[in-house]
């Protein structure tokens, strides 16, 4: 963890914003400005990138992918440019939280892993790149999204260790705790053998 150095209130401006940056749906934004509908009754349910892909539309996932991702790192490098290096990783925390857990959806978000690769790749964006990599690899290798997933949440911490000075260490393994959470109904399905592949029409 970086020294603690900064105020309290502007610390809890800093969470208060982020979690509001990251509460935006922009998976549900997206596909209702390009006529899909609406994603909480497509799929899954779920407002993330690999859902938005169940419409068939790639554009509007990738859009979702990146807009997903962009608010994690903008709310990490805004903080980090506006009060420090402390508020940047709190902010890291809330903005992931904001988007698991929106209030403008009852609290009913996403899973957060393009979030959660926007966080780390504003953080460090060595470590980042290799997490990312480390998605794209399994998910080329297994074509399951939430296998991908999990093996690169998993892998954020090591490549912390390697590739910075350590400080975003717990930070990393909080929000990986939060992504095998919020992944756990796709555990069960994975182990049932029911899991579906990227780009499957079902849940």
């Amino acid at each position: 963890m970086p020294l603690l150095a900064t105020d309290l209130t502007p610390m809890l401006v800093t969470a208060v914003l982020a979690y509001l940056l990251g509460a935006v749906p922009f998976g549900i934004i997206v596909t209702r400005a390009m006529g899909l509908g609406d994603l909480r009754r497509i799929g899954s349910g779920n407002i993330g990138a690999t859902n938005v892909l169940r419409t068939g539309n790639r554009g509007a996932a990738l859009a979702t992918l990146l807009l997903d991702g962009g608010k994690g790192a903008v709310a990490v490098l805004l903080a980090r440019w506006l009060v420090g290096e402390d508020a940047a990783q709190l902010a890291g925390l809330s903005a992931f939280l904001g988007h698991l857990y929106p209030v403008w959806l009852g609290l009913k978000g996403g899973k957060g892993v393009a979030t959660f690769l926007g966080v780390l790749l504003a953080l460090s964006w060595m470590a980042g790149l290799a997490v990312c990599l480390t998605w794209l690899l399994t998910a080329i290798l297994t074509r399951t999204s939430s296998i991908a997933a999990l093996v690169a949440a998993a892998s954020a911490g090591l490549w912390i260790v390697l590739l910075t000075d350590g400080s975003p260490l717990i930070l990393a393994l909080i929000l990986t705790v939060l992504i095998y959470v919020r992944h756990s109904a796709n555990l069960k399905r994975i182990k049932a053998g029911t899991e579906p592949k990227i780009g499957a029409k079902s849940a």
